[in-house]
């Protein structure tokens, strides 16, 4: 059975190596290796991680069976000061996907939403990832067309794409 279950820090490397294995086969054929690997540290690394949960309040979320970790989640409630959850990162390793631990992680993001009155899900997806597919299959809309220099004199493409909750 699968079990969602909340961040501990002692899940850093396990995050860290979902993202690891998980980034060059969904981003691979869209972005050079020097952008994955600079787009890895300025995401994954431990401080990185540390800031998003401390400073940025973002909230990880991980999918288990049998206590081995399938994905990850994380998400941020009250997103620009507005009454939407913007879903920053999901990843299932690629060996599970297909199981529904992508819609199970976005339906607890959803329960948790609801219980403080957020009013739809907000997430950014890039323009050539193969998530664009599933993202519309559980309802989310594509809003807007959204580019984001990142340094290094590179940019995330992304589709911005809206679910009300």
């Amino acid at each position: 059975m699968i079990k969602v279950e909340k961040f501990n820090e002692g899940n850093f490397e396990t995050i860290r190596a979902i993202a690891k294995e998980v980034w060059p086969i969904a981003y691979g054929a869209i972005l050079s290796s020097a952008q994955l690997d600079y787009m890895m540290d300025m995401m994954y690394s431990v401080p990185s991680l540390q800031r998003q949960v401390n400073e940025m309040q973002h909230h990880f979320i991980i999918a288990k069976e049998n206590d081995e970790a399938l994905g990850f989640a994380s998400f941020e409630f009250n997103y620009a000061g507005t009454n939407a959850v913007k879903v920053h990162k999901i990843y299932i390793y690629t060996r599970h996907q297909g199981r529904g631990i992508g819609k199970q992680l976005l339906d607890y993001i959803t329960t948790e939403a609801k219980k403080i009155q957020q009013n739809k899900l907000s997430l950014n997806v890039n323009r050539n990832n193969s998530a664009l597919n599933f993202y519309q299959r559980l309802g989310f809309i594509l809003v807007k067309e959204e580019d984001i220099a990142i340094g290094n004199g590179y940019l995330m493409e992304d589709y911005v794409m809206e679910k009300p909750i």
